[in-house]
């Protein structure tokens, strides 16, 4: 397939790029359908008189419905997407960014898609899809998945689907939660998982910051310590990666404590551990949930974070080497690997 792709490109450059070009138009409507065609034409960053062009034929082809509610793929459309899918990782070159991310930050897999999640939106429901991939076939009978918050975890839980692989699994909150909106917590995502796999779930009703005695008093409640338990015992973690000083301002520090980080050169968060460019940990929240000694000791972890603008957060976390598989973006591994 990649020789034939790189044929393609000597001999026929342009039809190469028509396909990518409609390959993306016809993958951006699947994610955000039904959409009107103002709002594709903002969310492609182009014209609608250039749209109208690329719309109309494919509608003519019979792989998009056009109805007053917006666009929306047909099935041939979906069936083709689903076909030109093992295509478009050579077509967009994003086998080679992922070998060379793979190499560069020393992680056992890597897996790009197409895009940047800081310009695009369906960028992370991208990163969800792969993500719900992915866990599916590391899953195991019996597993306990430790699950963080945010919205990119929430767009895995959107993708995830009902499988005899998860039904003696029970999906587990990392942390407790940030005060954030209620859907993307933890607690909520566990549950959402749960649901659409058939497999079980268990809650940690705890605020993400708490004084050091109220620590105390709470993990010696019986449920929490059996949570607790469950973490420690995680095979497999799934989590996102965070930049410091947007985490911190989510977990509601004061200016002096923001301070505090930009000095100490926080880039990253993950499991309220806050990390520098060198991978070296700056600041530690006093938290109950997952500690990183229970991260190093999973077997299977899977980190999701995409974005020109979260480059530095990946490649600081990257250097904990306690991840084996990471789900980034085209915007994220560009920036990363210096190719903007």
């Amino acid at each position: 397939m990649r020789e034939l792709i790189e044929v393609q490109r000597k001999l026929l450059p342009d039809l190469v790029e028509v396909l990518r070009n409609r390959y993306t138009l016809l993958q951006t409507i699947a994610h955000l359908q039904p959409i009107g065609r103002r709002a594709l034409s903002q969310v492609m960053n182009t014209t609608e008189r250039i749209l109208r062009a690329e719309v109309d034929l494919l509608k003519e082809m019979g792989l998009l419905h056009v109805a007053p509610a917006g666009m929306s793929c047909s099935e041939e459309g979906m069936r083709i997407l689903e076909q030109l899918e093992p295509m478009a990782d050579d077509l967009f070159g994003l086998n080679e960014l992922a070998s060379q991310l793979q190499h560069y930050l020393q992680i056992n897999r890597v897996v790009v898609v197409q895009g940047d999640s800081d310009q695009a939106e369906w960028v992370k429901q991208e990163l969800g899809r792969m993500g719900a991939r992915l866990l599916k076939q590391y899953v195991r009978e019996g597993d306990v998945i430790a699950v963080t918050g945010g919205s990119t975890i929430a767009s895995v839980s959107a993708h995830l689907t009902p499988s005899s692989a998860f039904r003696t699994v029970q999906f587990v909150p990392a942390r407790g939660g940030l005060g954030e909106k209620a859907e993307l917590q933890a607690n909520s995502l566990v549950s959402s998982m749960a649901a659409k796999t058939g497999a079980s779930y268990r809650l940690l009703h705890v605020p993400d910051r708490l004084p050091a005695d109220a620590l105390q008093t709470l993990k010696e409640e019986p449920q929490i310590m059996e949570v607790l338990s469950l973490l420690h015992s995680a095979r497999i973690v799934l989590h996102g990666i965070g930049e410091a000083i947007k985490m911190a301002q989510r977990r509601r520090y004061d200016e002096e404590e923001l301070a505090e980080l930009r000095e100490l050169g926080a880039v990253s968060e993950a499991f309220g551990y806050y990390f520098n460019e060198a991978g070296e940990i700056v600041h530690r929240m006093e938290t109950i949930g997952l500690q990183l000694e229970d991260v190093q000791n999973a077997e299977v972890v899977i980190s999701i974070a995409g974005g020109a603008s979260k480059a530095k957060a990946i490649l600081s976390f990257a250097k904990q080497s306690c991840q084996n598989v990471l789900i980034t973006d085209e915007g994220a591994a560009r920036a990363i690997l210096g190719k903007e």
